[in-house]
């Protein structure tokens, strides 16, 4: 009876090896067990996963990446790789792609998969080439329009996640979600989905690839990958963004671009003569050369204008030659424009004027140009031609303004109260104020105020001063200039109380004692009035003697 026992179960197990597919033993060897690691080495989580590119591209489940610092797998034949850097992640459907630090990998082929009720299919795991097991699916939901997550009929266990599920012909169609919890029954989600994974220029800040500290691979695009770099300058810190720009380098070396991001890091960091050499090669490199030019001369002329002190060799006349290289390479608005603020800064506003003006019929910046243009003329002392440079700046814009009219309008508005033209420039503060009414403070209004005051504007003046005191009650100058104003005006009862309130804020200054005393002695207060004009002259205030000598008559 015994012997029978053994002649069945030998039959028995010679039937489930035989019934083991025969792609079995080679797709085993692009499978491999993940393991990632916290920042102090503690064992994060684990998961299976395969190769589906020759070149180490890899799929799993991203679950064990979340929080780790590093990430390892052990491929079939025990050997330990270094995950490289991350292609890719969705946490919905729990699965990530990554690069793996080999130089061959064994891949598996994935197919088009929509499995309908009933399909075969073989879960593959680690290393355990004897004990393929076998499911049928249950059920198919499409997601995405174009992939298939499925319910299975199909025993696994935890340590299996993240492997492939293949069809009868060894070709891969799902990967292992986690457990479900109910005996028998598990889901997988379309392994061409996880292949599908991109990074793209914005990926760095997804919050899904934020969520893991592996190093996240630049996009094979080019232009993309400048995006990363862009949106990299303020959301990484200044190792992780160093790694980044030499990542670009190494994968594309014969762009400039990461030659001149690399440049603006040594300049940042005083090195100017390592950014002299990274230009140097984004120059022997590049094909837009002009580019070049004018980021070297952007590059000199923001050092040379905010670096003290700059580096000797840096200087805006360098910076100017550099705009002029990149206008001989190939002549563009704004390489001249540049040109003009180098000129601007060599003080040489005659020449950074002429630029300008053969700028005016551009079709790119004319209102700054012709705001950039009355500077020049500012520093020529030729208000006049300024204040027609400083028109042509506002009218472009047409009434009822945007705010994209209000720095040309608060320019306008300055160069007028300089000029004297006071209502004028009363004008164009009220218009600046419609405009930019939530971010008016204390100071505009006392500006206006002065304005006001210039085009005897008095009750206006008095209604701004207010505003200005109600945003900065603790500014005594406010309230000496209500005081003087009040005065003017003869309102000397209201000027004596102004005063009184500047006396409590700046005891220590003579304005509150000079305008005390000086709305007394006009109230016919002259004895008291006096005592507050000595108060102010024993502070220091020039005007007080004459006052004194005046009212003690």
């Amino acid at each position: 009876m015994k012997r029978y026992l053994l002649i069945i179960s030998a039959l028995l197990l010679s039937i489930t090896l035989i019934a083991q597919p025969s792609w079995v033993k080679k797709t085993s060897k692009s499978v491999f067990t993940l393991k990632t690691f916290s920042e102090d080495g503690t064992l994060l989580g684990s998961a299976t996963g395969f190769f589906v590119a020759d070149d180490g591209v890899a799929v799993s489940s991203f679950s064990p990446f979340k929080g780790a610092s590093r990430a390892i797998i052990i491929d079939a034949a025990g050997k330990e790789y270094p995950v490289s850097c991350m292609l890719g992640a969705n946490e919905t459907y729990d699965v990530a792609k990554f690069k793996v630090g080999v130089k061959k990998s064994q891949s598996l082929a994935i197919v088009n998969d929509h499995l309908t009720a009933g399909t075969a299919v073989w879960l593959l795991p680690y290393r355990e080439v004897k004990h393929v097991v076998k499911g049928t699916v249950n059920s198919t939901e499409t997601f995405n329009q174009t992939y298939s997550y499925y319910t299975l009929d199909l025993v696994s266990a935890d340590e299996h996640v993240g492997a492939p599920l293949l069809n009868d012909a060894g070709e891969v169609v799902a990967i292992l979600q986690p457990a479900s919890g109910k005996e028998g029954v598990s889901y997988a989600v379309s392994a061409r989905f996880a292949d599908s994974l991109r990074i793209g220029g914005l990926s760095i800040n997804d919050p899904v690839l934020r969520s893991t500290n592996i190093k996240k691979a630049l996009p094979d695009d080019e232009n993309q990958a400048l995006l990363t770099l862009y949106v990299a300058g303020s959301s990484l810190d200044s190792l992780a963004y160093v790694q980044l720009v030499d990542d670009f380098i190494e994968k594309f070396p014969d762009s400039s671009d990461g030659y001149v991001y690399r440049a603006q890091i040594a300049a940042d960091g005083k090195d100017y003569d390592a950014a002299d050499d990274y230009m140097a090669k984004a120059l022997k490199v590049g094909t837009r050369q002009d580019e070049v030019h004018f980021s070297y001369s952007r590059m000199i002329y923001q050092t040379a204008l905010y670096q003290q002190p700059a580096p000797a060799h840096w200087t805006f006349s360098k910076a100017q030659e550099e705009a002029e290289a990149a206008m001989n390479v190939r002549p563009m608005a704004i390489y001249a424009q540049q040109q003009a603020y180098a000129l601007y800064a060599q003080q040489k506003y005659d020449e950074a004027y002429r630029v300008y003006e053969q700028l005016f019929d551009s079709v790119m910046l004319q209102p700054t140009l012709y705001y950039e243009a009355s500077r020049c003329k500012e520093q020529l002392r030729d208000t006049t031609a300024q204040l027609a440079l400083l028109d042509s700046a506002v009218n472009h814009f047409s009434k009822p303004y945007l705010k994209e009219a209000a720095p040309y309008l608060l320019a306008r508005a300055q160069a007028n109260i300089t000029a004297l033209n006071y209502r004028k420039a009363v004008l164009d503060l009220n218009d600046y104020e419609a405009l930019m009414r939530t971010q008016v403070n204390a100071n505009f209004y006392y500006v206006r105020f002065q304005a006001e005051v210039g085009g005897r504007l008095f009750q206006q003046a008095l209604n701004d001063i207010d505003r200005a005191i109600s945003m900065a009650p603790q500014s005594a100058l406010y309230l000496a200039e209500k005081a003087s104003l009040q005065v003017r005006v003869g309102q000397y009862a209201e000027a004596e109380v102004t005063a009184k309130e500047c006396i409590r804020l700046a005891p220590d200054q003579s304005d509150g004692y000079l305008f005390l005393g000086l709305s007394q002695c006009l109230q016919g207060q002259k004895a008291e009035g006096v005592k507050n004009l000595q108060r102010a002259g024993e502070l220091g205030d020039p005007q007080a003697a004459a006052l004194i000598e005046k009212y003690s008559k």
